[in-house]
Parts: C-alpha cells; structure tokens; sequence
C-alpha cells in the first residue's frame, strides 16, 4: 500500500486544544470509516501552522476525498518513495 505525507496549513494549529484535537481525530476516523477503502490514518505532527499527517492509500485521490469530506485542506500529498533513518548510515 502506498504511504503518503500530507501538509495541511492550519494557521494556530498548535495553539488547538487536546479537546479540539480529539474532536478532529474523531470526525477524521469516522469518514475513514464511511469511505472503506484501505485508507489508514497513521500519524500526525502538529505544528504552529501546519499538520503534517502520515497516511496509507491506495491513492492520492482517496486522501483529497478525506480532506474535502473533513473540510480540511490537503495543501500538499507526497508519495514516499523510501524511507531512510540514522541506521541507514551504518552500513
């Protein structure tokens, strides 16, 4: 399945509260839910203005369906082509 690496720009996003955040998170499972079709919510990172989320989709299409579905922008969706870690230094 293909991982992708989502950036939403959301001005004040670290400023949300833990009840905002929970409330979000619940509205985004729900739709993944509805949709049914292998999308898989990850992980997130939040930052001042920004959240980047980790998603496994068959497609990029089905995370802009999520995102309008949500009335949360997908500003940009990657593809991960590979990963690399510190351990990949190594040898």
């Amino acid at each position: 399945m293909p991982r992708y690496v989502i950036e939403r720009n959301i001005p004040g996003a670290g400023k949300m509260s833990e009840a905002e955040l929970r409330s979000v998170s619940k509205q985004s499972n729900g739709i993944i839910a509805e949709l049914g079709k292998g999308l898989t919510w990850v992980e997130s990172f939040v930052t001042d203005d920004k959240i980047y989320c980790i998603y496994d989709s068959p497609s990029a299409e089905l995370i802009e369906v999520h995102a309008k579905c949500l009335g949360v922008p997908a500003s940009s969706i990657a593809e991960v082509r590979t990963m690399i870690s510190p351990k990949t230094g190594q040898g």
